[in-house]
C-alpha cells in the first residue's frame, strides 16, 4: 500500500492554505523549468498536505504562462497521490449561482497555447482521458462540501477555454448548447498531465459569476468575480480542511485507473526512447520505466 498524500492546487483567490500543522515551504526542481512558486507542505489532522498556489504568490501568472508540466511534476516529486484543482469558474446554468460549488467529471479542451503533455518525440505516450476525473477523489470532496454546509453540485462539464479575457456572448451561447455547465481557464491541460503522472485528480469548480449569457449578467469584469471569489476562499478553505480530515491513511486505488494510467500507455519501444527526454521522466513515468515498459 501507497501512503497517501493531498495534493491541493490553488486557483484565483486561493494563494495559502490556513490550518496547516507543521508547516514549512519547500523548493523543488523540475527539469520541466520553474513552477508556480514554492510548495507548502503541512499535515491536517493525520492527513499529510502539499500546496501550491497555480497562479504564484500574489497572482502574477496568467493562465496561458501557467507551467503546468513542472507544477504537476513537482508535486509527484512531492509525492502527492491525490491531487484536488480549486478554481473559479464562470456557470452556463441558472442553478449552478454564484457562490455554488461544483464537482466536475468532464472536460472540454479549448486551449491552444499550452504545452499539454510530457511524452513527445523521443517517447511517445497516449493515456485514456474518457474520464477525466477519479471517482472516488470527487466524491470525498463532495461529501466534504456537503458537509461544511456548502451550496454543492455533483457531476458537471468544464469548458477550458484559453483566455485571458473572457467570453464573447456568441461563445457563450455556443457552449451553453454543447451541454457545458461552467468554463474556466486553467484545468487544462491539468489534469491531462495529472492523468500521465499517474496522480488521481478532481476539482472543485467556484462559481463566480453567469459568463455572459444571462439576461440579467450581461458581462463579466474583474470587480464583481473578485466580490464573490473572497466568499469562495473561505467556504474552500473549509471544505479542503473537511477533506483532509476524513481522508484515508492510504492511497485508495482508483476505480479507473488513473494512478495506473502509463500501464498501457508507452507505445515507443525501450531500445527506440531517446535518454534525454527519459532523464526527465523519472518523477512522472519512473514506475514503468524502471521496470522497461
Amino acid at each position: 500500500m501507497t501512503g497517501a498524500v493531498l495534493g491541493i492546487i490553488g486557483g484565483s483567490g486561493i494563494y495559502n492554505l490556513p490550518g496547516l500543522e507543521n508547516e514549512r515551504e519547500e523548493a523543488i526542481a523540475s527539469p520541466w523549468g520553474d513552477p508556480s512558486g514554492r510548495l507548502t507542505r503541512g499535515v491536517i489532522g493525520d492527513c499529510p498536505v502539499v500546496f501550491l498556489p497555480r497562479h504564484g504568490p500574489g497572482h502574477k501568472i496568467p493562465p496561458s504562462d501557467i507551467n503546468y508540466r513542472a507544477n504537476i511534476d513537482v508535486l509527484k516529486r512531492a509525492g502527492v497521490t491525490d491531487l484536488v484543482s480549486v478554481s473559479a469558474c464562470g456557470s452556463f446554468r441558472e442553478e449552478l449561482a454564484p457562490g455554488h460549488f461544483v464537482i466536475v467529471d468532464q472536460f472540454v479542451d479549448r486551449t491552444f497555447a499550452r504545452q499539454k503533455s510530457f511524452f513527445g518525440t523521443g517517447c511517445v505516450a497516449h493515456v485514456s482521458m474518457a474520464d477525466p476525473v477519479s471517482p472516488k477523489l470527487a466524491e470525498r470532496a463532495f461529501r466534504a462540501a456537503g458537509d461544511e454546509g456548502i451550496a454543492v453540485h455533483r457531476g458537471g462539464t468544464y469548458l477550458v477555454m484559453e483566455g485571458p479575457q473572457f467570453s464573447s456572448r456568441a461563445e457563450s451561447e455556443i457552449y451553453r448548447q454543447w451541454g457545458c455547465d461552467v468554463i474556466g481557464m486553467t484545468n487544462m491541460p491539468e489534469a491531462k498531465l495529472a492523468r500521465e503522472a499517474e496522480i488521481s485528480y478532481a476539482t472543485i469548480a467556484m462559481v463566480t459569476d453567469y459568463d455572459c449569457w444571462h439576461d440579467e449578467h450581461r458581462e463579466v469584469d474583474v470587480e464583481s468575480v473578485l466580490r464573490v471569489l473572497s466568499s469562495n476562499a473561505e467556504k474552500a478553505r473549509s471544505l479542503v480542511a473537511r477533506l483532509a480530515k476524513d481522508f484515508p491513511a492510504e492511497h485508495e486505488a482508483c476505480p479507473i485507473g488513473s494512478d495506473r494510467a502509463l500501464d498501457v500507455a508507452l507505445i515507443t519501444p525501450p531500445d527506440e526512447r531517446d535518454p534525454l527526454l527519459l532523464e526527465k521522466l523519472d518523477a512522472v513515468a519512473g514506475r514503468v520505466l524502471n521496470r522497461g515498459g
